[in-house]
């Protein structure tokens, strides 16, 4: 069917599309609707509790970054402040580990100077108390050096003790230190008795840490762990200090061979004493 004004029939005959201004206002108008009707009746809280259920996890994913950041920090700070607090208390066991160390090497020392006064006080002897500062150059020989020497009084010859007993003998001195010759160096002698029955004989050092009782009597009886002790003849060494131990005697062989090991290890001793008969008319005299 035609149409009676001979228009066609595609062409529409109003323009009805809505302008942005018109937009915006209805818009606003639903924006301005929808808030009086939740401010009034509450309308809306279910949608947004709709709402927030479904943004739950975009919320989550959104704040993880901060999260992470702050939990990193947070832990790294710990972990700086532990191992700081794990350095201090180290360094504090160290510390009280040292003071301990130290505290028992005081004692140990007190307890030996307290044996040395008492050996020097039941002896008539004048005393020196030194220190070993280290063992001579020569790795042949047996000597130590002491931090005393002439201006402390020390004299050549005069015997060097520990607790134990006899160590050796001063051999050299200079003005502020002396060497020491140990019992056990090569040929070293001394002149010592059995303690248990009185028999004479010297000592010789061997080199190698052990003595050898020589110039005894054939039928002489001495007998393994025997102690010597010195027999003051000389006139150097005063009488009655312990030096060695009988360790074998031989005598398969015509002839005895007594193999002693000192009862002294001057070696290893901090501490030490350097001794002298005091002549008869002297009185005993305290050690220096």
């Amino acid at each position: 069917m035609n149409s009676p004004l001979g228009a066609s029939p595609n062409v529409p005959r109003f323009h009805r599309t809505m302008s942005p201004g018109q937009r915006l206002g209805l818009a606003t108008l639903a924006a301005v609707l929808l808030l009086v009707l939740d401010l009034r009746f509450g309308a809306l809280g279910a949608v947004r509790d709709a709402i927030s259920v479904v943004l739950r996890p975009v919320q989550e994913a959104a704040h993880w970054p901060v999260k992470l950041a702050t939990d990193g920090s947070i832990y790294f700070a710990t972990l700086a402040e532990v191992q700081a607090e794990n350095a201090r208390l180290r360094r504090i066991e160290m510390e009280d580990r040292l003071r301990a160390a130290t505290l028992a090497a005081l004692e140990a020392e007190n307890a030996e100077f307290r044996r040395l006064l008492g050996m020097s006080k039941r002896a008539e002897l004048r005393t020196i108390g030194v220190e070993v500062l280290y063992d001579a150059p020569d790795p042949f020989s047996r000597r130590i050096v002491v931090d005393r020497g002439a201006n402390a009084g020390v004299r050549l010859g005069l015997a060097v003790l520990d607790a134990e007993g006899l160590v050796g003998q001063v051999t050299r001195i200079q003005p502020l230190v002396s060497e020491v010759t140990l019992i056990t160096q090569k040929d070293h002698a001394v002149p010592v008795m059995v303690q248990r029955n009185g028999v004479r004989g010297v000592v010789y050092g061997l080199g190698d840490g052990y003595l050898e009782l020589r110039h005894l009597l054939a039928d002489a009886d001495v007998r393994a762990d025997d102690l010597l002790v010195t027999s003051g003849l000389d006139g150097v060494f005063p009488p009655g200090i312990l030096v060695a131990r009988v360790v074998s005697v031989d005598t398969g062989t015509g002839f005895s061979h007594i193999v002693c090991e000192p009862v002294a290890f001057g070696e290893r001793r901090r501490y030490l004493m350097v001794v002298e008969r005091v002549p008869a008319k002297e009185s005993p005299a305290g050690g220096t």
